[in-house]
């Protein structure tokens, strides 16, 4: 029997409340009796661009989530995702960029790159192996937290999609994109998250995963079955889900049945939207087809490619062209202080609604906020009268403001 929900929420204490509800009324069953168990919370991390622009899962959902575990008495709990290859290969710490650590350290919980855990070896398409890390394998409890957006390869990117970030470093995640969706689907079938709880509390639409447009959705999607909740998804999105590579698969193989579909038609959405499709460009779109992307991969893993794209011209003419979605800038940010500025200030509330630790915003920046602030700017990006000031460099964040400082403000 299936099992899913779907629960509005937009501000800090709406997402907090359906967060609690959830595992507390509907998913309790699935929480385990010991309090020591091992629990294993993985978001969808896929680059430093935070969860306003609707490419990665929003602190306020893993914020509300880890407070309820801890309140609950579970003492061994990890975030852990294994962010994408091109921020790997450059070193670059996601997990510190979103703020994902400062968070983890203010619950007293363990933060883990699983780039570099454990291996667990699971099996590829044509008797390939692949390795996962064996905390997503071990967990006693181990709960999935994609983000609901839209991506230029798979058509969307959902439950089934977010445990790519299983893999084990560069070499293993490589080897995805071998057979990506038939890959993704192994991954699915070795690796089973006890419950998902899919963010589209602000989703994208368009260019994803990291190029697209945030689009404010206002749901946490909660369920047992991932490809269930991937097909509701497409259905909340007026998405054609046989566009989406790993739906259309899982359909091909006998995956999904007729149940799914008649599930899926069934379930009452307070509303759904229309996202834009994920069009890339005319080079990106001949390379990353399904026929010829081994061929262009079998190119690209070359360490003499490797080398030229790890330049910084070659990354300028890989972003233009759209085979690469990020860019990938070395300078951190220097965070100095957040201000309120009195006089541009409305007392609106809505810096309050976006804060991952429910502060009293603005009155704590007026008061000096101390250790408490997460630092993720989510209150300075939100601000439609850009009252809160940051104080400091904002080094790899300039990026995102320059691609969705205005669109943010406005949507927020």
């Amino acid at each position: 029997m299936f099992r899913f929900d779907a629960v509005p929420a937009a501000a800090a204490a709406e997402i907090r409340s359906a967060v609690r509800s959830l595992l507390a009324e509907r998913y309790n069953d699935l929480l385990p009796p010991d309090r020591g168990s091992r629990i294993l919370l993985k978001p969808n991390l896929n680059s430093y661009m935070n969860a306003l622009t609707g490419n990665t899962t929003d602190l306020r959902i893993l914020a509300a989530l880890v407070g309820f575990l801890k309140e609950t008495g579970y003492r061994r709990i990890t975030i852990g995702e294994g962010t994408n290859s091109g921020f790997y290969r450059s070193r670059i710490s996601v997990i510190e960029r979103l703020k994902v650590d400062r968070l983890a350290r203010h619950f007293g919980v363990a933060v883990k790159d699983l780039n570099y855990a454990d291996p667990f070896p699971i099996e590829f398409e044509d008797g390939v192996t692949a390795a996962v890390a064996r905390d997503c394998v071990e967990a006693d409890l181990f709960i999935n937290l994609p983000k609901l957006k839209t991506h230029f390869e798979n058509g969307m990117s959902v439950c089934l999609k977010n445990l790519m970030g299983c893999l084990v470093g560069q070499e293993n995640k490589k080897k995805t994109h071998q057979s990506l969706a038939a890959n993704i689907l192994h991954i699915n079938r070795q690796v089973q998250p006890h419950l998902h709880l899919v963010d589209a509390v602000i989703s994208m639409e368009g260019l994803g995963p990291t190029r697209g447009t945030p689009l404010k959705t206002g749901m946490i999607f909660a369920g047992t079955d991932p490809l269930l909740i991937d097909l509701v998804c497409a259905r909340f999105a007026s998405f054609d889900y046989r566009k989406v590579r790993t739906l259309a698969e899982a359909e091909r193989r006998g995956l999904i049945e007729a149940r799914h579909h008649a599930f899926a038609r069934a379930v009452v959405l307070p509303r759904t939207f229309r996202f834009a499709p994920p069009k890339a460009g005319a080079i990106a779109n001949f390379i990353h087809s399904p026929k010829r992307q081994k061929y262009f991969l079998a190119i690209r893993n070359t360490p003499f490619f490797n080398r030229v794209c790890s330049t910084r011209i070659a990354g300028a003419l890989l972003y233009k062209t759209g085979l690469r979605q990020d860019v990938f800038l070395d300078e951190e940010m220097a965070f100095g202080s957040l201000s309120v500025d009195a006089a541009r200030c409305t007392s609106c509330g809505r810096c309050a609604g976006y804060c991952p630790l429910g502060l009293d915003l603005p009155a704590a920046l007026a008061a000096g906020s101390g250790d408490s602030c997460l630092q993720c700017l989510y209150c300075y990006a939100v601000c439609p009268e850009r009252a809160i000031v940051f104080g400091g460099r904002p080094g790899f964040f300039a990026e995102q403001l320059r691609q969705y400082d205005g669109i943010i403000r406005r949507m927020a």
